[in-house]
């Protein structure tokens, strides 16, 4: 069996490389080595003696001849940040999936699977309830609330603060650009699948955390702004106040979860791939000081992201009931980090100042500033 791993060099795709060569799969993999993740280069984690193509999801000629011949693909490729090139998201995450149904179904490629990497974003601001008006899906906090310092979401029909719930499969609600196009590769991924009898998978990442993030990218990754900026003993920058909540699941735990869906039982449905459980980032950041014991400390200013999610938890139950489960823990994905850091020699130089820029692009905003 051969497979394809679009964006194999990445993070979660070159870990899902690495187990589908223990597997016995032929693998190919297609890259574009984005410069801001890898800086053009093939990384040195990068499996040597298979096939690996440099090129673009978007470019057709590149993507038939990394088609050719397969029996699987595994789509992990991807752009996302917080960046505001809108228009980017839409035309990877979204015309690239289109272009791989397209050619699948044009070329009457034999293609058996396609799993298609989405994300816990999909659901937007998330699932509330009301104790009095039930469960609602909220429209994103607007700017003059967070402009405020008001964090949490309220019901729209009595402005009580509501609870959030763990978010289901059944409620899409996504605003940001990053969001929507990645709902729009999965349902071009389950519907064309479904109309045209390729077995297609969407599986919805919570934050995915380990070894092989890279250390150039800091605008999105806790795991990796946290722990460069106590290892270079700055503080750590939070936003908002702290105590937003969010779900963090090991890339291995994500690597387990693609290989279980190869499985026909798994077709044609999305599927929510985190640990279940809720961490707040104070709560994050606390456990990187007590990693990296160097006296550093927590800087709230009350700065937000615009388009940040404030509670983003998700239901585990639908793949738990095909027997997948997270087996490792937020203590165990810092360790592995931190290990992987070591090992490749610590820090970079000449890290993006990401926080700077997001300020000068108008992605992270004060609260002293009223929108």
């Amino acid at each position: 069996m051969r497979v394809l791993v679009t964006g194999g060099a990445g993070f979660i795709g070159s870990h899902l490389v690495d187990r589908f060569l223990l597997e016995g799969f032929e693998v190919r993999v297609l890259d574009s080595l984005d410069a801001r993740v890898h800086r053009g280069r093939i990384p040195s984690y990068f499996p040597e003696n298979i096939e690996f193509i440099k090129g673009d999801i978007t470019d057709r000629s590149t993507l038939l001849a990394a088609l050719h011949d397969v029996d699987i693909v595994s789509h992990q490729a991807a752009y996302q940040d917080y960046m505001p090139d809108f228009s980017r998201f839409l035309h990877v995450n979204g015309v690239g999936t289109s272009l791989l149904y397209e050619l699948i179904v044009s070329e009457k490629l034999k293609v058996k699977k396609v799993i298609v990497a989405s994300s816990q974003a999909v659901y937007g601001e998330g699932q509330y309830d009301c104790h009095e008006h039930g469960v609602f899906q909220p429209l994103p906090r607007s700017q003059k609330q967070l402009s405020e310092g008001r964090w949490e979401v309220r019901c729209p029909d009595c402005g009580r603060q509501s609870k959030p719930c763990l978010l289901q499969e059944s409620f899409t609600n996504p605003y940001n650009q990053y969001a929507v196009s990645k709902l729009s590769a999965e349902k071009v991924a389950l519907g064309l699948g479904w109309l045209h009898g390729i077995p297609s998978v969407a599986l919805r990442y919570s934050i995915t955390q380990g070894p092989r993030q890279s250390l150039f990218n800091q605008y999105s990754g806790l795991c990796r702004i946290f722990v460069l900026q106590a290892l270079k003993g700055l503080p750590l920058l939070i936003y908002e106040d702290g105590l937003q909540t969010r779900d963090f699941v090991h890339v291995q735990d994500v690597v387990d979860a693609n290989m279980r869906v190869l499985a026909e039982d798994a077709d044609f449905e999305a599927f929510n791939v985190g640990s279940g459980k809720s961490t707040n980032v104070l709560e994050y950041a606390n456990l990187v000081r007590a990693k990296i014991p160097s006296g550093i400390d927590v800087t709230v200013r009350g700065e937000y992201r615009r388009g940040d999610n404030r509670h983003s938890v998700s239901s585990i139950d639908k793949l738990v009931r095909l027997g997948w489960r997270p087996r490792r823990d937020l203590s165990m994905i810092l360790d592995d980090f931190l290990s992987w850091v070591k090992s490749v020699g610590g820090i970079p130089d000449h890290v993006p100042d990401a926080h700077s820029e997001m300020k000068r692009s108008g992605v992270v905003l004060d609260t002293s500033i009223v929108v």
